[in-house]
């Protein structure tokens, strides 16, 4: 019996140790800008409400970092989202991944003419 009790008690602690991970959207064609808050919360601003494709979400996301930085900025990472995956973007290119913590996959690169292309599609 105080075996179970403490079995129990173990599994009560290491759950309350997870948190929970926030899902991304999952609205049909609306490309989010993704802001992760101090608290562990993240803040999707709609983007584009109108991307046929997670491609054209990338490239709005890119479109807007570029933006940013000439006007000034400094930030030259950015986070987005789009159909329930998140887009992870910076001066290296665009990584996808089903969870903000989750592994993190190429999915489009630099061109070397600002351009955005999948990796390996063109050659150097």
């Amino acid at each position: 019996m105080m075996k179970a009790a403490l079995i129990l008690a173990a599994s009560a602690l290491a759950l309350a140790a997870c948190k929970p991970e926030v899902k991304a959207p999952e609205t049909s064609g609306v490309c989010y800008h993704a802001v992760p808050r101090v608290n562990g919360t993240i803040t999707f601003n709609p983007l584009s409400a109108h991307e046929d494709t997670m491609e054209a979400c990338a490239g709005a996301l890119e479109g807007m970092r570029q933006r940013f930085l000439g006007m000034g900025g400094n930030v030259h990472s950015i986070m987005g989202s789009y159909n329930g995956q998140y887009l992870f973007l910076d001066p290296s290119g665009v990584y996808e991944s089903q969870s903000y913590s989750g592994a993190r996959f190429p999915f489009l690169v630099p061109t070397g003419d600002g351009r955005l292309a999948a990796p390996g599609a063109v050659q150097q």
